[in-house]
């Protein structure tokens, strides 16, 4: 795939000292959907707010389809819309008004036809009349994201897109969301909520403390990092997991009815055998058996806490 934004060692010192962004590279795919995952202070938005010219780097360069961000500003912007967390719009101005004037804003030619088809991939053409204060926090949210495509923009960052809007609402946002990139839109999104990046991503990035530990093919990143785990579920409470077991980095749950094992599935030999052996063999009834793959969310705690 064609890298349509390049970040390259780019750093970001406030005044106040606090480093928020510390060499960080990232090549951006054109046409996909990439989560960033990071918890709070990482540098998610900052990262975000630099790629969109929001933020000065203190060192390092991004270009944005090959224009400089800094040098050639006007044409790396133009290819970008951007959705903020903050829900920041003129509230007494209707839904139409401020979607059109965002598209002014760029320069583009009013086009009625382009914003009603923008209205209506959102759900919000019913509400085109309506003044912004009127709707509701998950249609507040999709107004911001009708004003960040009104001026046709290339790529699309989200900057937790779904933070306060109800399940229901989020998973409509979803399918919103894989139907911008399937009309060829790049779309970049941060995110606490890990089952929106299972769901939705084509790539998983992690942020922690000012940096990328890890960007990957969300599959990918499934079958290096995910684990699974063979549950065994005992007739008889332990008191403690028996010395013959030592060796098996088994987990004893609370009440003393279960045993975990976790295994790499990529490896030749996972074990399992051995350990079923060795469970018989120390005398211990087991009832049942469950088996639990590694989830996105497993993943990155793992990896958040590696860093630390």
């Amino acid at each position: 795939m064609t890298t349509i934004i390049s970040v390259s060692n780019l750093a970001k010192t406030y005044a106040s000292g606090f480093q928020a962004l510390k060499g960080v590279s990232l090549d951006i795919r054109e046409g996909e959907i990439l989560a960033l995952l990071g918890p709070n202070g990482a540098g998610k938005t900052t990262l975000i707010n630099t790629i969109c010219g929001l933020v000065t780097p203190s060192s390092g360069t991004v270009t944005v389809a090959g224009h400089d961000h800094l040098r050639d500003y006007r044409a790396a912007r133009e290819l970008i819309g951007l959705v903020p967390q903050e829900l920041s719009t003129d509230m007494f101005e209707t839904v139409w008004a401020t979607v059109s004037f965002s598209r002014g804003l760029h320069g583009k030619k009013a086009n009625p036809a382009f914003i009603e088809t923008v209205l209506r991939q959102l759900s919000l053409w019913d509400k085109k009349d309506s003044k912004i204060m009127t709707l509701s926090g998950g249609m507040k949210r999709r107004v911001l994201i009708a004003k960040a495509l009104a001026h046709e923009p290339r790529i699309l960052f989200l900057d937790e897109p779904t933070a306060g809007v109800d399940v229901e609402l989020r998973r409509g946002m979803w399918q919103v969301v894989r139907q911008m990139r399937d009309n060829g839109v790049t779309v970049i999104l941060t995110t606490h909520y890990i089952e929106e990046a299972e769901e939705m991503a084509d790539r998983i990035g992690v942020i922690t403390n000012g940096e990328i530990i890890v960007v990957e093919e969300k599959a990918e990143l499934m079958r290096k990092l995910g684990k699974k785990q063979l549950m065994l579920r005992l007739g008889a409470a332990l008191a403690a997991i028996p010395d013959a077991l030592g060796t098996y980095k088994l987990e004893l749950d609370a009440d003393g009815r279960a045993l975990t094992y976790s295994y790499d599935t990529r490896a030749d030999r996972t074990g399992i055998t051995t350990l079923l052996n060795a469970v018989r063999d120390a005398g211990l009834q087991v009832t049942d058996i469950e088996t639990r793959q590694s989830s996105l969310e497993d993943i990155f705690v793992d990896l958040v806490r590696q860093s630390q």
